[in-house]
Order: C-alpha cells, then structure tokens, then sequence
C-alpha cells in the first residue's frame, strides 16, 4: 500500500478574477474541478491514504472532496506557503520511520496516465520536452536515470521538465532531504523546493527514474485552463439533446442548464443552473448559476453566478460579476 500527497493551497495568481472567490483547484474543466479529475486518475490505484496540503480557501475544498470521493483524506494547512517543498514536508508527522512508498500529485495540474505503471516499483519523476524549460524544474539524465535538477534555471542544460507527478518507494528518504534543506534554510527563490531536496537525494546516492509524461495539462492561466478543457472533453463529453438548441460536441452540459434558442460547442463546458439564452458560445467554460444572454462567446470563462448581456466575443468574467452593454 502507498499513501499520496496532493499540494493544493496554491492562490492561484495568474487565474484572478475566478480565484477571488474559488480555489484554483476547484476551477472547473470538462465538467469538475481540476482536482476532481486527478482524483479519479488516484481512485484506480486505491491509495491507503491521501493527504491534501490546503491553503486559506481549504474549507471549499475539504468540502467538495469529502461530498464526492469515498477516499481517506487527511486534510494538512499550509495557511503560510514557503514553497512546494514547504508543502510535502508539512505532511511528515503523518508517515511512520518504516519504509513507506509516497506519490505525489500537484494539485493543480492534471497528467493523463495509468499511474499503476508507476506504482510499486522504482523512484519515479514524471518528465516532459518543452519548448522553455527555463520556466520549470529541469533535469538531466543519463540511461533515463536523473543525474541532477535544477529549478528554473536561467540558462537549461537540458529542455526536459518535470510535470508534477512523484513517486517514492521509501517516503523517509524524501522526508529526511526535505527536512535537511529546511533546516539549512536553503531557498531558491525565496522558497523550500521540492527540487532542491530530490537533488539532496540524489547527491547521497539515491536513485531516480525519469519516466515520459505525454499529456501534461497545466491549468496556471486561463489559456491553459481553456486548452485543458478542450482535451478533456473529447473524453469526458456528456449532454441531453434540447428543443431549439443546436449542440455542437464534444461539450459537457449539466442536466440542470437552461439553453434558450442558442448554438453550444464545439469545447465548451457548462456547470449546474447556469442559463443561456439567444446566444453562440463555443471553446469556454460557463461555471454553475452563470446568466448568458445575446452573445458571442469564444475562448471564455465565466465564474459562478457571472452575468453577461452583451455583443461579446472574450471575456474573463470572475464571480458574481455582471457585463451589460447596450
């Protein structure tokens, strides 16, 4: 049995408006939040336990989760985040001295793969080419085991980047470089990262595996929550037929979604009650009570309870907002 860590007390910064009032993780895509799909992909390895590192909007996301996923969740505060090192390492009093293997899932960035490939067997690191790995972890490796990691770095030795998903077979060995680097008071940046400890691990003799990731969804901006949405719903699509609606898929619709004399889809995702009338939407995400009417929507986001009434063609609208033009 293994136990997973998924840091999820991320404000999400670049996504403001929408996370004013909803934590990023529970942003939605393809019909759920983004954490609600790493946590289907955790469902079918049976973890004995999940612990989620949350932030000062936690309650929201303690709630959902323990609504929709028959998990054992611990839920672990990181109301002061110093990194994502600082993240993982807030969950040790919580893992036994023994042996203990750890996957760790960040929570706010989906990997579409069968995490049972990884499971069980050799330390693994999730790795993907990029075209500008000065903006991630980077590592070089040698006979696809990883001879060093550097967090971004400004002039990359290698353009392989890490993608957020770990697995361990003895979570101490993590815990101990972790503690290590803290204690030092080692940053980059200014933070605790858990890149700088998996370095510590492999100077001491550690051995890591880097295993190709090929559909890394990162949800950091809403260009990538929108470009995530669009793959997931080739998918994950799901709709009932309406009178005087033409539905384009793939889309996912909530059954509860009022649709008057418009045309939806391609790549759009509507949450519960929201209402759309006498409009075009297609490639957006329309969140739950959102109010659309007379509009062109393309390439969009709209939070909950946002209401537009205009000629529109993009908009970023946060939550409870309202747009009315004449």
């Amino acid at each position: 049995m293994f136990k997973a860590i998924v840091p999820a007390a991320g404000e999400g910064r670049r996504l403001k408006p929408h996370t004013h009032t909803t934590p990023k993780v529970l942003l939605n895509v393809a019909g759920k939040p983004i954490i609600g799909h790493i946590m289907d992909r955790l469902l079918d390895v049976k973890p004995e336990q999940v612990f989620v590192v949350v932030g000062i909007q936690g309650e929201q996301i303690k709630k959902y989760l323990n609504n929709n996923y028959k998990l054992k969740f611990t839920f672990v505060e990181q109301k002061d985040p110093k990194g994502l090192g600082d993240a993982v390492n807030r969950v040790r009093d919580y893992f036994s001295k023994e042996p203990s293997p750890v996957l760790i899932l960040l929570g706010d960035t989906i990997v579409d793969i069968n995490l049972a490939n990884i499971i069980g067997k050799e330390n693994y690191l999730g790795t993907k080419t990029v075209d500008d790995p000065r903006r991630f972890g980077v590592v070089e490796t040698r006979d696809t085991y990883i001879t060093r990691i550097t967090e971004k770095p400004l002039e990359p030795k290698s353009n392989i980047a890490i993608v957020g998903v770990y697995y361990f077979n003895q979570s101490q060995k993590l815990f101990d470089s972790l503690g290590k680097i803290i204690q030092e008071d080692r940053t980059t940046r200014g933070e605790y990262q858990l890149s700088d400890a998996l370095q510590e691990m492999i100077e001491a003799g550690e051995k890591i595996k880097s295993f190709p990731v090929e559909y890394w969804l990162d949800c950091g901006t809403p260009e990538a929550l929108i470009a995530t949405n669009r793959y997931l719903l080739q998918t994950t699509h799901y709709f009932k037929p309406r009178e005087r609606v033409v539905i384009i898929p793939p889309v996912h619709i909530d059954d509860s979604v009022s649709i008057e004399e418009s045309v939806i889809g391609p790549f759009v995702s509507i949450g519960p009650e929201a209402e759309i009338r006498n409009s075009i939407v297609r490639d957006s995400i329309i969140n739950q009570r959102a109010y659309v009417e007379n509009c062109l929507l393309e390439g969009s986001i709209l939070s909950e309870s946002a209401v537009i009434r205009a000629r529109a063609h993009h908009v970023n609208l946060g939550a409870f907002s309202e747009l009315e033009l004449g």
